[in-house]
């Protein structure tokens, strides 16, 4: 089965091909026959009925040692492509913020899979599964977690848990994460710079010291696990995130994890979620990645596996 995809994602120009998913699902994607396009957000429209992207064929390759930004190459001039029309697969993959701007993407790509072309991940599912709200219909699998705007909600909680991390609900990477200790003054500062920074709610979490021997990333293609490793944070980090100085390690799943991916993955195969990424630190699911999870590149060099094929198995499955 050879398909024409397109790849909704950041600059290619841009990325880190070392430990990109994204480039690495389309090395495997290429590999096998299928055609490649490339696209950015802001360049997805709605034409009178019709969802085109201004597109643009492109080939990709393993950089030469020696030969930085030499990983793809233009095979044509950006056009407009009808998706309805002119692909079979869309891989919706640009990073967060998960702000109006995305939901509108998913919005338009609902309309495009209405018109027959497959959108991997499910838009409508990423647009209803942001990855700090998902996670709490899970709140048995949790830390104690609270979601508010208010400095005293927060200070109850903080009294009731000990030391707390206080996260926006719509970041990534690591970023604007703060660990506040109990002795701690700074909360009430804190909670005025959220409140004027974002308009949501912020999430606070009960301080898991266990983050000290790792956060665990789990890959799940199609609601089956297919790898972890063990991210360590940097010494005076609490954040573990490889973009904000963690490391990555091999690891084996536990039972506990075993058990989480078990109760997670029926869901997420429903909904169409098929490459997703769970955060779990010291037995407790800490957030579930659906924009576009990262980390199949250190899982497949670590463990000799080959995840990519796995996702595109299950695409053409899905397909087919």
């Amino acid at each position: 089965m050879s398909l024409a995809v397109a790849v909704q994602m950041d600059p290619i120009e841009t990325i880190n091909v070392a430990g990109d998913s994204t480039f690495a699902l389309m090395l495997s994607a290429q590999a096998r026959g299928h055609r490649l396009w490339h696209y950015g957000p802001n360049q997805l429209h709605w034409v009178e009925g019709r969802v085109v992207a201004d597109a643009r064929p492109l080939r990709v390759m393993r950089p030469t040692p020696g030969a930085p930004g030499a990983h793809f190459e233009w095979l044509g001039e950006r056009a407009p492509l009808d998706l309805a029309t002119g692909i079979d697969t869309v891989l919706m993959r640009q990073d967060p913020p998960f702000d109006m701007a995305y939901i509108t993407a998913t919005h338009l790509l609902e309309r495009a899979q209405a018109a027959g072309v497959q959108v991997v991940n499910d838009p409508a599912s990423v647009r209803n599964a942001p990855e700090k709200l998902f996670v709490l219909e899970y709140a048995d699998l949790m830390p104690p977690t609270l979601v508010t705007r208010s400095l005293a909600e927060a200070q109850a909680f903080r009294a009731r848990h000990g030391a707390i991390v206080v996260k926006p609900l719509y970041g990534n990477a690591g970023s604007a994460v703060f660990h506040v200790p109990e002795s701690d003054s700074n909360l009430p500062a804190l909670t005025e710079l959220f409140g004027q920074i974002w308009r949501e709610p912020f999430m606070v979490q009960a301080f898991l010291s266990g983050v000290a021997e790792g956060d665990k990333r789990i890959v799940l293609i199609d609601g089956e696990p297919a790898g972890a490793i063990n991210r360590l944070p940097k010494s005076g980090e609490i954040r573990s995130n490889l973009a904000a100085g963690g490391s990555a390690h091999a690891a084996e799943l536990t039972a506990r994890e075993v058990e989480i991916c078990a109760r997670l993955g029926p869901a997420l195969k429903q909904r169409g979620l098929v490459f997703v990424g769970i955060d779990v630190i010291a037995g407790h699911l800490t957030e579930i990645n659906v924009t576009s999870p990262t980390g199949i590149v250190a899982i497949d060099r670590f463990n000799g596996t080959d995840t990519p094929a796995r996702f595109w198995d299950a695409v053409e499955a899905r397909r087919a």
